[in-house]
């Protein structure tokens, strides 16, 4: 093993998804001087390594967002503009949408979003306040008392230990507050702990969100592209789920409206349409019609669609050991490309024949040999014990009382919005999706209960399984890592820590001006907004369930 080396710095972020970006950026900006580490090398998490568009809501275009994401948004756009060769009418729409996606108001290709991370990032990096350490991932946390003395790091070049005053764990899976011994939550908690109407009935550690090993394809009729069958292709052909409608090799689904099956397609109708229902528009991040003919002549999709959700086995917990989760990411992967060899070569078309043999990976899109995303796509984490902890009862419309919107929050640090959208998990249970009024990120959802200097910046943060379904999104992670940086930022300059930030109304008043009037974070909505139910101002927002049912397994 190669010498250890000493690093120390003002503040020290451990992964580059969206949160540890926004938190570095942020804190940088302000002031200190940042070590960011990456276990890839593309940083932006969910919007970029796992290949996932932007999940986003109706407010997103309006400017109801910070301003450090709507610079996130408006570098893509500008990076096409500059770069692509667009059509005149697509290069002047000032909402340029360049795949078209339904799923989002801004579906780009995954390295995009990198180019933009990467010019948002390049003034500090050149100042020396940000420092990226890319294919990092941490192996131990050294703990003193309550407190986070130093992290050690292993990477390339071998391992490094650096100190700080504050650490973040912005890892896709929690991994510091498992190396720290942090006090968290892993899966679902129970009714009886929480109150939420769609809680477990027991705790289940096992109870989480199915993972996906996302990809992009575009569509070549009349050519060959058909990839290898993979070990495991049989299995997905015939085994059946008892929640599920049929074998994952299919393309029946379960309807989250009603909760029973329903068939999708993968084309319907013109392909040149923009919104129709079908697969491939729904994460469509390349419209052939938006630029020039003579050079992009295909549409490209990603296909992060629901037939390849991972829940055979979970990716954390107690009883998962690094060979089992190992496993879990390849079978995973395996999924994915055994529904690519189906759609290639089994899967029925509407004229009567089977197989798309023109379906192309794309692995230039996305950094790697086999064209599947980096990394698979992680909803649900290790939680931290919070001083204050998101309930369903404070965001979901079925639990709220009429037009009041979602709980107030006086020590608010940033907005949200989405869905409680909760996949099928590794337990056997099934979709919850429950709508949301617009939501606070609350200050105590960011502290734990005991150690002082560990602050999180994903999806780690002090939600149960059941809120973690909203608080899980781009804009909402991004939002959570500017109010970290800003809070190490504050903590810096008023030498103390966050508990103490949390523990003064003054340093939270503080704080919030420091967002809102400096880094331009938004920490509330405002009232017409916070009391809108989404579904009444976007048509394409997801409505509450007709008829709820509580959250049990084979439901």
């Amino acid at each position: 093993m190669p010498p250890v080396h000493e690093t120390a710095t003002d503040l020290l972020v451990v992964g580059g998804g969206l949160g540890g970006v926004a938190a570095a950026r942020t804190a940088a900006r302000l002031g200190l001087r940042v070590l960011l580490t990456e276990e890839t090398d593309w940083l932006g998490g969910q919007l970029t390594a796992q290949a996932v568009p932007s999940d986003e809501h109706p407010w997103i275009e309006s400017g109801r967002t910070s301003a450090g994401y709507r610079e996130l948004r408006d570098r893509i756009r500008d990076y096409y503009r500059r770069n692509y060769p667009l059509t005149a009418a697509a290069r002047a729409e000032p909402a340029l949408n360049p795949g078209l996606g339904n799923v989002s108001k801004l579906c780009c290709e995954p390295a995009v979003g990198v180019a933009a991370i990467d010019e948002m990032l390049a003034p500090y990096r050149s100042a020396g306040r940000v420092t990226v350490l890319y294919g990092h991932v941490p192996v131990a946390v050294h703990v003193e008392g309550d407190r986070v003395a130093a992290v050690t790091l292993r990477g390339p070049q071998g391992d490094r230990t650096v100190t700080a005053p504050l650490v973040v764990d912005a890892t896709e899976l929690g991994d510091l507050l498992a190396l720290a011994g942090v006090e968290h939550v892993v899966g679902a908690e129970s009714h009886a702990q929480t109150g939420e109407p769609y809680a477990a009935p027991e705790p289940d550690p096992t109870d989480q969100q199915s993972i996906t090993w996302t990809f992009p394809l575009e569509y070549r009729p009349g050519e060959e592209h058909v990839v290898d069958r993979p070990a495991s292709y049989d299995h997905w052909r015939t085994h059946v789920d008892d929640f599920w409608p049929g074998p994952q090799l299919s393309w029946e689904k379960i309807d989250i409206h009603t909760m029973g099956g329903r068939t999708n397609r993968i084309f319907e109708g013109d392909m040149d349409a923009v919104m129709l229902p079908d697969l491939w528009h729904f994460r469509r991040i390349r419209a052939r019609t938006q630029f020039d003919p003579d050079l992009i002549d295909t549409d490209i999709t990603l296909v992060n669609w629901p037939n390849i959700d991972y829940w055979e086995a979970p990716l954390i917990g107690e009883d998962v050991d690094q060979a089992a989760r190992d496993l879990a990411l390849q079978r995973c992967k395996e999924l994915s490309l055994s529904y690519l060899h189906w759609m290639q070569t089994e899967a029925p078309r509407p004229d009567g024949g089977t197989g798309y043999p023109g379906l192309k990976l794309r692995p230039d899109l996305t950094g790697t040999p086999d064209g599947l995303a980096k990394t698979a796509y992680i909803r649900e984490s290790r939680r931290i014990k919070a001083r204050f902890t998101v309930l369903e009862q404070h965001v979901a419309v079925v639990d709220r009382p009429e037009g009041e919107g979602a709980e107030r929050f006086a020590d608010s640090v940033g907005i949200g919005h989405y869905n409680i959208d909760l996949h099928p998990s590794a337990a056997g249970v099934n979709y919850v999706n429950l709508e949301t009024y617009p939501f606070q990120i609350p200050l105590g959802a960011l502290l734990p209960v005991r150690v002082r200097n560990l602050l999180p910046a994903n999806k780690n943060i002090g939600t149960t399984h059941i809120t973690n379904g909203c608080y899980r999104l781009h804009p909402v992670e991004w939002s959570i890592g500017e109010a970290v940086g800003a809070l190490a930022a504050l903590c810096a300059a008023e030498k103390t820590e966050p508990h103490a930030v949390g523990d003064s109304p003054r340093l939270i008043e503080d704080l919030q001006r420091l967002l809102t009037e400096t880094v331009g974070a938004p920490v509330a909505w405002p009232e017409d907004v916070a009391r809108t139910r989404p579904s009444q101002a976007s048509k394409h927002a997801t409505p509450l369930l007709a008829k709820p049912k509580k959250r049990v397994p084979g439901v």
